[in-house]
């Protein structure tokens, strides 16, 4: 894509490793982090002359810290023919895509950068699933041997907290605490943004705007249900996930592989690690695909539908090692209601190799991030 756009947008989570690729993937380019306040003075003040310094074959990390810098990139781009002349990355989803979106609509490539897949983490180290929903999938984690009930309290109160107090103001940090706990426990369910609210003593509307922190922060995101013109009425409420799985096992209290085979939460976090797989494998590729559940008023359910092109890729996940055939029978349930997608089916478990029956994929754990 740097040789086709002007500008690169690498964004995703606070420590997923956007510097490091980048710095790998352009290594000739001079590297700036408006996390520098000198740095970030500079820009704030004279954008012109720091644009004169750093006019081409730059990273500039953080970029969101100066969004008045991207009417100064759009004149420099539009005044050039060249491509790759700035990369730019930023944690804050929705803080740095509004402004590039204003200003630099048609002249940027926006790439987001997930924690590792499984297959990623493998070139280097031997794990189980049960220690990868533990663990979870940041890079620092597995590079300096840090323990999950190490790294994430301290990610919490180092970003997301932060985070929190420049987006929202918000000063009761132990409430927004107790937020994030109550979402965790949700994880892989309806958001019942009415049923938190009352438990914290906040209305639907602040829960609403609590969990677009997190959304923007890239820790928790929603899944949206998938209705076709289906006669049969089908639910219309999202689903909550979060980006990572060590960071929602942290949240519920679950710090040991055993921990979590005792938890009631073992099939939510299993589920939720393969929707990541998948969602990895995709941006990774660069696939613009769409992901959703479906769900009707009889409780029937497919966990994941993503459709890509006129495929709709059906997909189950139990965190067991049996095939049963309820399992079987969901990935079914829209064969009959739909004719305009060509269907595929596919039940994800503990497997640790693959099956493909004559009607459905039998996928092991290991391989979600490198087929669908």
């Amino acid at each position: 894509m740097a040789e086709k756009f002007p500008v690169l947008v690498l964004t995703g989570p606070r420590q997923s490793g956007k510097t490091t690729l980048a710095k790998m993937c352009f290594p000739s380019y001079r590297y700036l982090s408006l996390e520098n306040p000198q740095l970030l003075a500079f820009a704030l003040a004279d954008p012109t002359g720091f644009l004169a310094i750093y006019d081409r074959h730059v990273i500039i990390d953080e970029a969101q810290n100066a969004p008045e810098l991207f009417s100064y990139i759009q004149q420099l781009v539009d005044e050039s023919t060249s491509t790759g002349q700035f990369i730019l990355s930023g944690s804050q989803n929705f803080l740095l895509l509004e402004k590039i979106t204003q200003t630099l609509a048609g002249r940027v490539y926006i790439q987001e950068l997930l924690p590792l897949s499984y297959s990623e983490i493998a070139q280097k180290h031997a794990i189980t699933i049960e220690e990868l929903l533990v663990n979870g999938a940041y890079p620092r984690l597995y590079d300096k041997a840090i323990s999950a009930t190490d790294f994430y309290p301290s990610y919490i109160k180092t970003y997301v907290e932060r985070d929190v107090r420049t987006i929202l103001n918000v000063q009761e940090l132990k409430t927004f605490r107790k937020f994030m706990r109550l979402l965790a426990h949700q994880s892989g369910q309806l958001f019942n943004a009415s049923e938190i609210g009352k438990k914290l003593q906040q209305d639907s509307k602040t829960i609403q705007r609590w969990l677009s922190v997190l959304e923007t922060s890239y820790i928790a995101f929603t899944l949206e249900p998938w209705f076709n013109n289906l006669s049969k009425r089908v639910v219309k409420t999202p689903k909550l996930y979060f980006y990572d799985t060590g960071l929602l096992c942290n949240l519920l209290g679950i710090n040991s592989t055993e921990d979590l085979m005792t938890s009631t939460y073992k099939g939510a976090i299993f589920e939720n690690y393969v929707l990541l797989e998948f969602m990895k494998l995709n941006k990774g590729d660069g696939k613009q695909v769409e992901y959703n559940f479906w769900r009707d008023s009889n409780q029937n359910e497919i966990d994941l539908l993503i459709t890509d092109g006129l495929k709709l890729h059906c997909i189950e996940m139990k965190a067991s090692l049996t095939v049963r055939n309820e399992h079987l029978r969901a990935l079914h349930y829209l064969d009959s209601l739909i004719d305009d997608f060509q269907l595929h089916h596919t039940l994800v478990n503990f497997f640790d190799t693959t099956q493909q029956r004559s009607n459905e994929t039998i996928l092991s754990w290991k391989e979600v991030d490198l087929k669908v």
